[in-house]
């Protein structure tokens, strides 16, 4: 983790926003990204594409009173400066006045020294070990039998720093890295082609699974999908595995989203405090968690975060804000401000997670007897005022607890609450992502098919 303490950019930044003080704003604040990478792709155990990445970009953001603009550059010459301060002091002036703009105040900041969240490995793998892996992923996948087609695969590392100053006084840093490995295949059986792929990220190369284990993994789930078949219309229990629960969640965290309560456009905006899922449904988000794909030691507007309960047994605990949404409605920043270089912080989560129950997959699919087993979905469609979901899905039919045949070409779909409001969670917790989930169990869910 890289500290506060003065350094190039450090007092790049702070010489920005003095420049952006003297210019005529009345406050502002600058941000600094600097990204390395390398990523390539195979196919068929041949290079297919190499990309690599070295960047610097700066971002400044002014307010004029309740006016403010932001603009950025990868330009960091004296004179690209001078007119980025003088560029963004013109457009706030010009801009339309924002009632709730303004940078964080200042007794919500994170002060340092802060937390390592150990998210830097300064591993760099080169060119050539990342084609090694990407081949070695691949052709485990293709080893596998009924694999007939490689859709390739990739390999990639970068690595990070960003670091904000603000005008009253906040300076922070930090610095990440990230290795992925992934590959996607295609079996065939009678003229019929079903995909499988698997795909990993971590923050540490040592994390990252051997490329044979992803490989053989994305060849068993194309093979394990030959002889799909659809079925029929009906009302059934859906299980919704571990690696695609958090899609029936997430429009249930965009729902809690600060800025879509504010505009009233959120299905929950009158359910704070109410129990909305079900009381076995309990979402976490931790920014602290080591090593996590959305930690952070602070918010994008430098506000202090902390480890939050955002539903305990279904009921919503609070919303999802940064500094212009919690003024707008009243309340406090909950550290959930993310912004590029280019515009005004949004918001977002950090380390979510469901907290797990009590029964594994094969526990579920028991207690449920007969019914669906999600495991791929695309095309999820919401109403964000009614709740109404639906969403494409393939996966497998089971019956007496046991899985019989795969199934494909279906569409499930219900209120979104309705739906939540019965969710059996799973024991089957992996830290994959920035959002995780056990796998989820609803009763009666309507499905159509053929």
């Amino acid at each position: 983790m890289a500290d506060a303490s003065q350094s190039p950019t450090a007092d790049l930044l702070h010489d920005l926003v003095k420049a952006a003080l003297k210019a005529g704003a009345d406050a502002a604040e600058a941000v600094h990204a600097d990204r390395r990478a390398l990523s390539l792709g195979v196919r068929n155990g041949e290079l297919e594409e190499v990309e690599r990445e070295e960047s610097r970009d700066l971002g400044l953001r002014v307010f004029v009173g309740r006016r403010q603009a932001t603009v950025s550059a990868s330009d960091l010459s004296p004179g690209t400066k001078a007119r980025l301060v003088e560029r963004a002091v013109a457009m706030a002036r010009l801009a339309p006045e924002d009632p709730y703009a303004g940078l964080a105040p200042e007794d919500q900041l994170a002060r340092g020294p802060f937390r390592d969240l150990d998210m830097y490995d300064p591993s760099e793998p080169s060119a050539e070990a990342l084609e090694a892996a990407a081949r070695n992923a691949e052709d485990a996948a293709r080893a596998v039998p009924g694999v007939s087609i490689s859709e390739g695969g990739s390999a990639s590392w970068s690595a990070g720093d960003w670091r904000l100053v603000t005008s009253h006084g906040f300076d922070g840093a930090h610095r990440e890295s990230a290795f992925s490995l992934g590959v996607g295949v295609i079996a065939a059986l009678n003229g019929a082609k079903e995909r499988g792929s698997e795909h990993r990220a971590v923050r540490h190369l040592s994390d990252l699974p051997g490329a044979e284990a992803i490989g053989a993994v994305a060849g068993k789930r194309a093979t394990a999908r030959l002889g799909a078949r659809k079925i029929a219309s009906t009302t059934a229990p859906v299980i919704f595995e571990n690696r695609l629960a958090t899609q029936l969640i997430s429009p249930v965290i965009q729902a809690m989203s600060g800025p879509s309560v504010a505009r009233g456009v959120s299905f929950l905006k009158d359910r704070l405090g109410q129990k909305v899922l079900s009381g076995a449904v309990t979402l976490i988000d931790d920014p602290f968690r080591p090593r996590g794909l959305g930690s952070t030691p602070f918010d994008d507007e430098g506000v202090a975060v902390e480890r939050r309960e955002l539903i305990s047994a279904g009921v919503i605990n609070g919303w999802l804000l940064n500094t212009a949404s919690a003024a707008q409605l009243g309340l406090q920043s909950t550290g959930h401000a993310s912004r590029g270089l280019a515009g005004p912080p949004g918001v977002s989560g950090h380390n979510l997670h469901v907290e797990p129950g009590q029964r594994d997959l094969a526990g579920l699919m028991s207690d449920a007897g007969t019914g669906l087993l999600v495991t791929s979905m695309f095309g999820p469609s919401l109403n964000p005022n009614t709740g109404d979901w639906s969403a494409g899905v393939s996966g497998f039919w089971f019956e007496n607890g046991k899985m019989t045949h795969p199934v494909s070409e279906i569409t499930v779909a219900g209120n979104l609450l309705a739906l939540a409001g019965r969710i059996v969670v799973g024991s089957d917790l992996e830290f994959r992502g920035s959002f995780n989930s056990p796998s989820l169990l609803i009763d009666g869910v309507a499905i159509a098919g053929k």
